[in-house]
């Protein structure tokens, strides 16, 4: 028996990046974590591939949830929980990241008194819980306060608004301890070449060409080519194991890409899954992996690996492009990415009080969660 829930509780609704989805202060969800899924659940409104009945908005881009609270680790201002919820199923991820999402945490966390906002600037230094890693958030906040309105704009997003700045500090082989988990650069699966890294997050690359595609393949078209879903799901998973994440069958990691020359020498065309769908635009996480994996030798995704100091490599993807801004040093098989730095925006779409339907609570009762 689990104790009576709070039906009703604070809730802040966020455009963040290219992600929609609800912030809580971790206070602000029960505790126990069968009832915090489920008051995730309910708050997306997962078990309906539609979620008419929570926030959700019927696709993986706006099932998303993050959870923040004061850090309890050394150097750090707050801690980011990033969850994955189900579209038509039940279910709770946290195995991911999400860097867009990531892009709301600042501004959140300022305003909800976790952070002292300076004069002009401020940086809110982040751990993600999902990986271990660090991220500096710096956000506009003039006269101490958040800002949302500005000038710059995001390929993917209606409009302008403040530049949140992400630095990612330590985000290579965060999930697995290895940028290359399987000690390879290149593995060969199901007679097809691919990398898998972990940079930001999990990914198993794929070169277009292999695949018999040009690589710049609209979403839909991609979705729509049954057999070409069904040959990266079962690569994704048999990589998933060489990668030490063992089954991940119903995991949303490693995330597949697809990936292509790009337009200049320092960009590449990339087509992302989230992982049974081809992203509308290009997961920020993804686009670090994709980034680190074409700044480095000897990947399916190389591209001038000569290149070192700091340069940008742009990701191109089906709305436009993410600039991510790298550290390389080192040449050759020492070559290593360092840092990586990006802009996004983010914008406070509502903030008040959700309320959850009780027959959420009442299936854990019953031992009826998906």
């Amino acid at each position: 028996m689990i104790p009576a829930m709070n039906y009703a509780i604070p809730c802040v609704l966020m455009r963040a990046g290219t992600s929609r989805g609800p912030f809580f202060l971790s206070d602000w969800l029960p505790q126990d974590k069968p009832s915090r899924d489920a008051a995730l659940i309910a708050a997306i409104g997962a078990a309906d591939e539609l979620q008419v009945d929570g926030l959700g908005g019927g696709s993986t881009l706006t099932s998303k949830v993050a959870i923040v609270s004061r850090s309890t680790h050394a150097g750090c201002d707050v801690d980011y929980l990033f969850a994955q919820v189900g579209v038509g199923t039940r279910t709770v991820d946290t195995r991911p990241n999400c860097g867009n999402m990531l892009s709301g945490v600042a501004p959140f966390a300022i305003e909800q008194g976790l952070v002292k906002a300076a004069d002009g600037e401020t940086c809110v230094r982040v751990f993600n819980v999902n990986t271990g890693s660090r991220i500096d958030v710096t956000v506009l906040t003039p006269g101490g306060k958040v800002v949302y309105d500005g000038a710059t704009g995001i390929d993917g997003v209606a409009g302008k608004a403040a530049p949140i700045r992400l630095d990612f500090l330590d985000a290579w082989g965060a999930v697995t301890g290895a940028l290359f988990p399987t000690g390879q650069r290149i593995d060969v699966i199901d007679g097809l070449p691919v990398t898998c890294i972990d940079a930001a997050m999990p990914l198993v690359l794929f070169r277009a060409a292999d695949l018999g595609l040009a690589g710049d393949e609209a979403p839909a078209v991609l979705d729509a080519n049954a057999d070409l879903l069904a040959r990266i799901e079962a690569v994704r998973r048999a990589a998933g194991q060489r990668m030490g994440l063992g089954d991940v069958s119903a995991s949303v990691v490693p995330k597949p890409v697809i990936v292509s020359p790009g337009q200049a020498a320092d960009s590449i065309t990339s087509r992302y899954f989230t992982p049974w769908r081809c992203h509308a635009s290009h997961a920020v996480t993804g686009a670090i992996g994709v980034a680190t994996a074409h700044a480095l030798p000897g990947t399916v995704a190389s591209g001038d690996v000569a290149a070192t100091g700091r340069r940008v490599i742009d990701v191109l993807h089906p709305q436009g492009r993410i600039g991510m801004e790298v550290d390389v040093r080192g040449s050759g098989s020492d070559a290593r990415v360092e840092r990586a730095a990006l802009l996004r925006t983010a914008r406070k779409i509502l903030e008040g009080e959700l309320h959850l339907p009780p027959y959420v609570f009442q299936d854990i009762q019953q031992g009826d969660m998906a």
